[in-house]
């Protein structure tokens, strides 16, 4: 795939905790405005490669480039570009809906003129304008997933990076939440996610499947899932091929 409108690049990356190798010669290309899925088993590296990307950990080998900076050389500049939301995001719960996103504000430096048009915007996009004098701590999982990613929105980044934003909220809200990307990809955001749900794979423009700190295969689910009766069977087929003895139900359905 050309790597002309590329926004990510990560280019031969290798990653080792404690002299165990995490993630091992990976590349893949997401191209500026699409939705990038990264989805596999247990351990696979997904969460390691999100870090790398977003600036949490440093590669042994390989270079990231994000929006044609390179992600160490430029890690401050590249810093402005991106919202990353991990697997628990740090809200805080002693505060309200609204306490919380003009404390990500104060963080990113929101000047106050600017302050009310994107809480009406973030808050507004994501349902949660009622409820802004809520606790976030009695919030249900799939409002606080909603806040999350409002809060990491308000510096309008170019690049979202999500780690499994969905896990453990109800249909309901996962579907809420998967209307949102979708809005804010049609805004010309690029977003990088990764999630345990399949179902979820399938609105992605393209996907990785990762096993192992290896990246298996890249290509759109519909080529994913081939002659398969579902990208389900298709990746369990992938990752079985791979590695013999694995479970069916490494995956949630």
């Amino acid at each position: 795939m050309s790597d002309v409108r590329a926004y990510v690049k990560v280019s031969g990356v290798f990653l080792s905790f404690r002299q165990v190798q995490v993630l091992k010669d990976i590349s893949f290309c997401v191209p500026a405005g699409s939705v990038f899925g990264l989805v596999g088993s247990d351990g696979a590296g997904k969460s390691s490669m999100l870090r790398l990307i977003a600036g949490m950990l440093r590669a042994q080998a390989g270079e990231i480039h994000i929006g044609g900076l390179n992600s160490v050389a430029a890690h401050r500049k590249i810093k402005r570009l991106i919202g990353y939301m991990p697997q628990r995001f740090g809200l805080y719960p002693d505060l309200t809906i609204e306490e919380n996103m003009d404390f990500f504000m104060d963080v990113f430096g929101i000047p106050r003129a600017q302050r009310a048009v994107r809480k009406e915007k973030y808050l507004g996009f994501s349902n949660l304008l009622p409820f802004m004098d809520r606790l976030a701590g009695n919030l249900s999982g799939g409002m606080k997933q909603k806040l999350g990613l409002a809060c990491v929105l308000v510096h309008e980044p170019e690049l979202l990076i999500l780690d499994e934003p969905t896990n453990g909220v109800d249909p309901v809200s996962r579907r809420e939440f998967w209307d949102m990307l979708g809005r804010m990809r049609g805004e010309g955001m690029t977003i990088l996610v990764s999630s345990a749900y399949l179902d979820e794979a399938k609105k992605c423009d393209r996907l990785g499947l990762m096993h192992a700190g290896v990246l298996l295969e890249q290509n759109t689910p519909a080529l994913m899932q081939g002659d398969y009766p579902s990208l389900e069977a298709a990746v369990v087929a992938r990752i079985k091929k791979a590695d013999r003895g694995l479970a069916d139900d490494t995956f949630q359905y």
